[in-house]
């Protein structure tokens, strides 16, 4: 009897950096990906030496493994969208942007981390240019919190009316949908998160856990990305991945020595 081959499974790429302390980056994004049931890629666009206190060194591999990792997932796997994360330099940027061109149909989460929670420069000068005009008019979903948002946009970003202001500005630079996270904006006791495309807009209002979370943002963009690889619309996984991380803060836990907890990305399966 001839045995059919089950189906392969959807799976989702990131492409970002490596969080040796476990708690952000690839490591956060393949364990959101196995908590949305889809199977995770990945292509480390750097890598970080780093625990719960802070980023102690930064290493990119070169460019040609970067691409090799990018073109052997595509090659092999049913690639159902994208998450991109740390690109620290402009020529890692233009070699995701060119290897991204090559699949115009697949739908790109773009989390620009600039700024890790500690303060540490993770992205340099002359690759903000780039991502401007490379990868953002290529974004299905931009996800930057405030202080990205302030340097993509060049200005200050202090109270709800500036937000909604930088929410439109953001999307005149070209991604299809724009979540703008309000973690770092004083709101009260809310936090805000506001999202627009050209066919929905949204602002998502919940309680501001007292927790010092490591990885939100590239949990969130992850979880996102996992949506749409599922069949949501963009604004949908939005709305999801915002509840999904809302759960995996919930569920966090202080693995190191320092207040800052890692988020539990499995906890909410059973929420």
């Amino acid at each position: 009897m001839t045995q059919v081959a089950a189906p392969r499974p959807r799976s989702v790429l990131t492409i970002a950096g490596s969080d040796s302390g476990g708690g952000a980056g690839i490591q956060a994004d393949l364990k959101t990906f196995a908590a949305h049931g889809v199977h995770g890629l990945s292509a480390l666009a750097a890598l970080t030496a780093q625990h719960t206190r802070g980023v102690t060194a930064v290493h990119a591999p070169p460019i040609a493994f970067l691409r090799a990792q990018i073109d052997a997932c595509f090659d092999d796997f049913d690639v159902r969208s994208v998450k991109i994360g740390m690109l620290a330099t402009a020529e890692i940027v233009e070699a995701v942007a060119d290897a991204l061109a090559l699949h115009p149909d697949i739908p790109v989460v773009l989390d620009p981390v600039m700024i890790a929670t500690s303060g540490a420069k993770l992205l340099d000068d002359d690759a903000l240019g780039a991502l401007r005009t490379r990868m953002i008019p290529r974004a299905h979903v931009l996800t930057p919190n405030l202080p990205e948002a302030e340097l993509l946009l060049g200005r200050d970003i202090s109270a709800g009316a500036d937000a909604e202001d930088a929410l439109a500005a953001l999307r005149a630079l070209g991604a299809h949908g724009v979540l703008l996270k309000g973690g770092h904006l004083d709101e009260g006791d809310e936090v805000v998160d506001r999202y627009a495309d050209a066919d929905a807009q949204f602002a998502h209002r919940a309680p501001r856990l007292d927790i010092d979370g490591h990885g939100t943002g590239c949990t969130l963009s992850s979880a996102i990305a996992a949506r749409l690889a599922l069949g949501d619309d963009a604004a949908a996984a939005c709305r999801a991945g915002i509840a999904y991380v809302h759960r995996a803060m919930r569920d966090a836990y202080r693995p190191g020595r320092s207040e800052v907890s890692v988020l539990g990305h499995l906890g909410p399966l059973a929420s």
